[in-house]
């Protein structure tokens, strides 16, 4: 790893801790109704969104009206989302006049936007509308994060109060999240992005002549659409020739800032943040990758300041920023190294061709280079994002087990707004669990007692997601339908599959691109696996909440465990990475490590 990559990554990590503190607090005041100093100018916009909607904003909820309240108001912006996608070509804003998606299609992006996934099984600029984009997508970039950080709340909630029987208002959560925190935000970050190059506009796509024509050639089609095949049933193909090229443009800086503020991801365009239009230069480049981890690390701070002490905050984000590091440092020079292969390569068996000297720039914007495409990498999959500027496809065996793996862990290290940081205090919570149990002792955490109940719950959480990653998988690859959309035969092959039910089994929405998932097989089957990743963990969190919301604090005494020191971060990296070490090992190695065997081989 080189002296300059170091100070590259150094430069990311101490401006997104510099960070933490100052919008934790902010967004505590914002949850705890104090002064933000956006009250004058938002409150009347908020009181008017209680009336028009009939919400009583001090009326509280039981865990189980707060739960049925999420899932039904996430079932409704689901079907929004469907029906626009499957009625998009008879509505306005669709100046290429794009047609319906089809049913399969819209299922699973109905599905993935609204459980704050983002995964594409399509190409943005050539599928949907900016209507669609807009009235669709954006305002699910924007709900689906403020479910995941009022489900957070609502668990807080849990631990702060004593004998209650309500966790707060699901309405109010949602509607704060959104007007004081996700919206100033994306406003802003949207400008500094206009600043840079990224465009906004609503007309209709440029057409712009070449400086060289390009001749190719492309399949034959029939006057029904469908490919002409001859007599042995291959593909006729046709020469073209092209002189122009057609620019998408479109409203992509509004969603750009909410899909990596709310750990989205989804892109505008299909190459998503690889795109010029999209992440032009290198300063946008860190404004998204900021953006991409600066909520999950804020929210740490904010709840340390809910619950009275701010050292239980920054202990789970020390926990996180070891791992990611740690990562960090195996995904870089994992990259710059290359593939050994090429170095044997030779030239009319005379000269050694040093193909990779500069390490694997394959699948890389130049403008980025390795350093940011592999910063970016471990970023967005440890954030439950999903974005990418770089093809993880192309990445070196490491290099793309990296991404997968913290995919794996559950989206915890930092993970999505909100779902990451409850996703942690469930591993905490096994934690002190563990921790009791060495001492005979019934583990306690934030000074509530940890019992039968919370460790069910909080099994399920961290259980559901490796059944359906692996679950998915072991259809994927047995069934011949799963098996068609592969193109990579042996390790590669299976690497394309495991890593994409891992980013829907995590609601990330990265993928290895060399996998043809956009088929009703895999429409179906990841869509599903988004819903179920989402919300059978969600519910289970709500049931902690209200559980421990019940429960009265238990004074700390000589033998309680202490869940703000060193030796508490050490044990509770250990249960993260031993769960997914355990759980997806055997899978890993028969995909990335076999990759990285033949590779060395090869050499």
């Amino acid at each position: 790893m080189t002296s300059n990559s170091f100070l590259q990554v150094a430069f990311y990590v101490i401006t997104l801790l510099a960070l933490a503190k100052p919008l934790g607090r902010y967004m505590a005041n914002v949850y705890e109704d104090k002064s933000v100093g956006l009250n004058r100018l938002l409150a009347p916009v908020e009181t008017s969104i209680y009336s028009l909607s009939g919400v009583n904003p001090k009326e509280e909820m039981r865990w189980t009206d707060y739960a049925i309240a999420l899932l039904m108001f996430n079932l409704l912006g689901a079907l929004a989302v469907f029906m626009l996608q499957r009625f998009q070509a008879d509505l306005p804003f669709n100046p290429q006049n794009l047609s319906a998606v089809s049913p399969d299609s819209a299922f699973n992006t109905a599905a993935s936007f609204a459980t704050n996934t983002n995964w594409q099984g399509y190409g943005g600029e050539t599928t949907m509308s900016y209507l669609t984009q807009m009235l669709g997508l954006t305002v699910q970039n924007f709900v689906s994060a403020a479910t995941g950080m009022a489900v957070l709340v609502a668990l807080i909630r849990g631990f702060i109060r004593r004998n209650s029987d309500s966790i707060g208002n699901f309405w109010v959560d949602l509607t704060r999240s959104t007007l004081y925190i996700l919206m100033p935000l994306s406003l802003i970050l949207a400008l500094l992005l206009v600043g840079q190059g990224v465009v906004q506009t609503f007309s209709a796509y440029h057409t712009v002549p070449l400086v060289e024509s390009v001749s190719y050639e492309q399949p034959k089609l029939g006057a029904d659409g469908q490919a002409l095949q001859d007599a042995d049933g291959k593909p006729v193909m046709e020469s073209v020739e092209a002189k122009e090229q057609i620019i998408a443009v479109g409203p992509a800086a509004s969603q750009v800032a909410i899909k990596q503020l709310g750990t989205n991801g989804g892109g505008f365009f299909n190459v998503n943040s690889a795109h010029p239009l999209e992440n032009p230069t290198p300063l946008s480049n860190f404004l998204e990758m900021l953006s991409i981890l600066l909520i999950p690390a804020a929210l740490c701070y904010t709840f340390g300041v809910m619950v009275g002490d701010t050292r239980q905050g920054w202990a789970i984000l020390a926990a996180m920023t070891i791992v990611l590091v740690s990562l960090i440092f195996i995904e870089v020079p994992a990259e710059q190294g290359g593939n050994p292969a090429f170095a044997s390569l030779s030239i009319d068996q005379t000269t050694t061709s040093e193909m990779q000297a500069g390490g694997n720039m394959e699948g890389k914007e130049t403008r980025f280079g390795i350093t940011n495409s592999a910063l970016w990498a471990v970023a967005t999959t440890a954030a439950s994002n999903g974005s990418v500027n770089s093809m993880h496809d192309s990445f070196t065996p490491i290099g793309g087990m990296i991404p997968m793996w913290l995919m794996q862990l559950g989206e915890v290290i930092f993970g999505g707004v909100g779902s990451g940081l409850y996703g942690m205090i469930m591993f905490a919570i096994v934690a002190v669990f563990v921790s009791g149990l060495m001492i005979g002792r019934t583990p306690e955490y934030l000074g509530k007692k940890i019992e039968a109940y919370e460790m069910k719950m909080a099994a399920i959480t961290i259980l559901i997601p490796p059944l359906v990653v692996l679950g998915g998988t072991a259809l994927a690859v047995m069934v011949a339908i799963g098996k068609s959309s592969v193109f990579n035969p042996g390790a590669h092959g299976f690497s394309e599959v495991l890593y994409a039910l891992s980013s829907a089994g995590n609601n990330n929405g990265s993928a290895f691109g060399g996998l043809s998932a956009n088929t009703p097989f895999y429409n179906t089957l990841l869509g599903i696996a988004m819903l179920f990743s989402r919300f059978w963990l969600t519910v289970p969190v709500l049931a902690i909440a209200g559980s421990l919301a019940a429960k009265k604090i238990v004074p700390v005494g000589m033998g309680t465990l202490p869940t703000h020191t060193p030796l508490f971060v050490a044990l509770l990296i250990g249960v993260v990475l031993m769960v997914g070490a355990l759980t997806f090992l055997p899978a890993l190695a028969l995909g990335p490590v076999v990759e990285h065997l033949q590779m060395i081989h090869a050499k």
